[in-house]
């Protein structure tokens, strides 16, 4: 007896672009000296959404970095990122879905975020900051967490 093939799952990029951007160099706008020792914060959210076409989906990975010097609590810089991949995913059972398009979609758009949160940092004047690797798989774990115990205590899930 033959077993039915099941085609794998297959994801196409069929374009990226950066939907909004923002930075603000904070420091040179009030005067603060450049040798300062930098805490660096990063927030990441994603979001995704289908699109008209069937089987294209629009996956955001959206950026908030903000730098402070360590020393005096001062804002250094701020940078709003959102960064957008279209995909084109077939073969991927429905009940998968979320997390693929939460997971292997922000994976694939990922160096082109790092490269251009470096480009960006220096060419605002300071070192480039390297974003390091995002565990997408563990961000969207603590996402479902978050929403669950949300849930749980009656609390509205944003």
């Amino acid at each position: 007896m033959a077993e039915e093939q099941q085609t794998p799952p297959s994801m196409n990029v069929l374009g990226q672009f950066i939907r909004d951007m923002s930075f603000e160099n904070v420091a040179a706008q009030k005067g603060l000296d450049g040798n300062l020792q930098p805490d660096i914060q990063v927030q990441v959210n994603l979001d995704a959404r289908r699109r008209e076409k069937d089987g294209n989906y629009e996956v955001v990975m959206k950026l908030n970095i903000e730098s402070k010097a360590k020393e005096m609590d001062q804002v250094l810089f701020i940078l709003e990122l959102e960064y957008a991949g279209i995909f084109k995913i077939e073969n991927v059972p429905e009940d998968q879905m979320h997390p693929f398009l939460l997971i292997e979609c922000p994976r694939m758009i990922f160096p082109y975020v790092r490269r251009i949160v470096g480009d960006v940092t220096r060419d605002g004047g300071y070192p480039p900051l390297n974003l390091e690797n995002i565990d997408f798989l563990s961000l969207y774990r603590a996402e479902l967490q978050r929403r669950a115990e949300a849930e749980k205590a009656g609390q509205p899930i944003a």
